[in-house]
């Protein structure tokens, strides 16, 4: 399976010539199952969910989307992007949450927004984010320790290989859930929101500084580790410098890229 990332950064959108390198949309991440052209599964909705387009060679999205959890930074790309908005989009809409329209209809509907969840165009179910089998995929889900609202990891499996996306998760708050969900997973896609100095803001915010990140790798044993929602303030020189300081770790570990293309 290949997973395209089209949004890596946390909070909000970080544009401007000094996040060209490694993008600057918020977090999305297209999968494509193997032998396929196209995805038919994504993770999360920032504004990063605009880029599915160019995957799709002008078709529709046909598939499922999982949101992680509902902070503004992992939904706000719903709205607008015409591949899951037009006529022809089938979509099956996963939150964490028992009541997943109504609640999502709370921050898309007037006075916040012009428009409601049924008023997007094409056939869309809006579910309960339950561990099972997702388009082609069998996948796992668990409450991971976030500020502000329900949080889940989601760990993805298919053809014998596997990945877990965590990407807000305060690991030194409490992991034993999330330990289980990335257990030996080949590819870890984990929060590196915060450097090894912001520890204090890391914990106020819910949020992973850099060690704990790796911290938790190991205890998960993963095989390879990318760091993503990475901060909106951290230029492409400042991600640089701290993928040079990663160089020399025993395990790979790589900055995620906005457009990079990860095959497990």
């Amino acid at each position: 399976m290949r997973l395209v990332l089209l949004g890596v950064r946390g909070s909000t959108p970080a544009p401007g010539g000094e996040f060209l390198r490694y993008g600057g949309h918020t977090s999305c991440v297209a999968v494509i199952p193997e032998g396929s052209a196209t995805p038919t599964l994504v993770l999360d909705a920032g504004t990063g969910l605009r880029e599915l387009g160019g995957l799709l060679s002008g078709a529709a999205f046909t598939g499922s989307i999982m949101l992680s959890h509902l902070h503004w930074d992992h939904v706000q790309g719903l709205p607008f992007c015409p591949a899951i908005d037009r006529a022809d989009a089938r979509v099956d809409l996963y939150l964490p949450d028992a009541a997943p329209e109504e609640t999502l209809r709370r921050g898309m509907s007037p006075p916040h927004f012009p428009i409601g969840p049924d008023d997007l165009l094409g056939t869309w179910r809006f579910l309960p984010a339950v561990s099972g089998v997702v388009e082609e995929f069998v996948v796992t889900v668990a409450s991971v320790e976030h500020k502000g609202g329900l949080t889940y990891g989601i760990r993805v499996e298919a053809d014998g290989v596997s990945f877990a996306y965590l990407p807000d998760h305060a690991p030194q708050l409490g992991s034993a859930a999330a330990t289980v969900l990335a257990a030996d997973v080949d590819l870890l896609l984990h929060d590196g929101h915060f450097l090894a100095d912001e520890g204090d803001i890391a914990d106020a915010y819910g949020h992973s500084t850099v060690p704990h990140a790796l911290d938790f790798a190991d205890r998960c044993g993963a095989r390879r580790v990318v760091l993503t929602h990475c901060a909106p303030g951290r230029t492409d020189d400042e991600l640089d410098a701290l993928a040079k300081e990663l160089a020399g770790n025993a395990r790979p570990v790589e900055l995620a890229r906005q457009g990079a293309v990860l095959t497990i």
